[in-house]
């Protein structure tokens, strides 16, 4: 990741920014940090991900590339690999002129990560497992998927009394959701996607 020098008082400054590039950025500490290019395995993965759950929602409902506001100690927008939103948050986007998620509207029904690879202490691994449950937590978002294909697990976080609790599973496993109590596919199933 590399940072750009523009900085960036408000988040409406950073929505009107157009480097000229397809070059993807979150806003941290009023700074853009470029996220650099997926990982065609995350990718794969989002996208299988997305297909399974064309069973259970319209696809109307499933937002790729739509970021969402947030509060960190330095993060101010990111951008999930992949969200399950409300009724009532596609309405309100569908007449927005970016696809971002302040802080005024619903909470997405669900969010889901596919973990960049790391140690703890890490960047990486600080932003995917200490940052954005904290964020993502305070936004309200009932059920947070965190996908790790280098540790094979696939997280699921539900939210309670503010906080989230977090079940793994690992291997033939079947992953429990809340938000897709009918959904059948085992943690192996979601973390061979793609290969």
């Amino acid at each position: 990741m590399t940072q750009a020098k523009q900085r960036f008082r408000t988040i409406e400054e950073y929505l009107d920014y157009d480097d000229g590039t397809d070059t993807h950025y979150e806003l941290v500490d009023g700074k853009l940090v470029e996220m650099g290019a997926e990982k065609r395995l995350n990718e794969k993965i989002a996208l299988w991900l997305l297909s399974q759950l064309l069973q259970f929602v319209p696809i109307d409902l499933i937002a790729r590339g739509t970021q969402i506001s947030v509060r960190g100690k330095t993060a101010t927008a990111r951008n999930p690999d992949l969200m399950i939103l409300t009724e009532e948050l596609d309405q309100i986007l569908s007449q927005q002129s970016q696809s971002l998620i302040t802080f005024d509207m619903p909470a997405p029904a669900l969010v889901v990560e596919v973990v960049s690879p790391g140690e703890p202490g890490t960047d990486n691994y600080d932003r995917d497992y200490v940052d954005k449950p904290k964020e993502y937590a305070a936004r309200g978002i009932p059920e947070f998927w965190q996908i790790d294909p280098s540790r094979s697990v696939v997280i699921v976080l539900t939210l309670k009394d503010g906080a989230y609790q977090s079940r793994e599973f690992r291997g033939s496993d079947r992953v429990l959701s809340v938000a897709f109590p009918d959904l059948q596919l085992t943690a192996e199933q979601i973390l061979r996607a793609g290969r």
